[in-house]
């Protein structure tokens, strides 16, 4: 779990540097962007599903 944590931070700033890469160039590679859009949105997707739900906190408080 320690690594997977380490893993989706890595993920995250690899997406946002292959997609900074992809809008520096003049001649913009939509392929590059696209493919560093979704490595970043995969990791920020890894990082928010550890988060719990506000309703299930809620719940574990009323029994």
């Amino acid at each position: 779990m320690f690594l997977s944590k380490y893993l989706s931070y890595i993920l995250i700033l690899i997406g946002c540097f292959v997609a900074v890469y992809a809008q520096a160039e003049a001649k913009q590679n939509t392929l590059v962007l696209v493919l560093g859009i979704v490595v970043l949105m995969f990791g920020l997707y890894r990082i928010y599903s550890t988060i719990p739900d506000k309703k299930e906190e809620e719940e574990k408080d009323e029994f």
